[in-house]
């Protein structure tokens, strides 16, 4: 029970669930397309990682000040968090796309050859995740995000 008074972790799981839930009436005014399923997904706009970090960090600033050991700590680790989203998973969704069209095109390739005997075997890959990162502006509202929250949630 005393883990739900921590201030910082319910602001950073608050900003989390914020994040991921509002990807889908953002998703719905941008596409007019209805997505439920963006809630449980990676990546998309705003990212719920950065939320999540920049909430846990205004959090342990407001509690114990910018000054202390701890806030730096939280810091550095929102930086590295926030920095992989728009780096490496961002490239790794973009090597998905890629593989996933190299994966259509022999798919097309196979279904050419009629009498080759493992056609079965590749007909049954599953295609890679494409959206893992963020671009840098998901980033950034996802840590807008977290910070007010983290204060809403502070003068709550």
């Amino acid at each position: 029970m005393h883990l739900l008074l921590n201030f910082p972790l319910l602001a950073a799981i608050t900003a989390i669930v914020f994040a991921q839930v509002i990807k889908v009436p953002i998703r719905l005014i941008l596409t007019k397309e209805f997505v439920p399923g963006l809630v449980f997904s990676t990546g998309g706009m705003p990212s719920s990682h950065s939320a999540a970090v920049a909430a846990l960090t205004t959090g342990v600033g407001i509690l114990d000040g910018v000054a202390s050991t701890s806030f730096a700590i939280s810091f550095v680790f929102s930086i590295i968090i926030m920095f992989d989203a728009t780096g490496v998973r961002r490239q790794a969704g973009e090597q998905a796309i890629l593989l996933n069209q190299l994966m259509k095109d022999f798919q097309y390739f196979i279904e050419e050859a009629k009498d080759w005997n493992k056609k079965a075997e590749y007909e049954k890959r599953k295609e890679l995740k494409e959206l893992l990162g963020h671009q840098p502006i998901e980033v950034l509202f996802g840590g807008l995000s977290g910070v007010g929250i983290a204060f809403l949630l502070y003068h709550i």
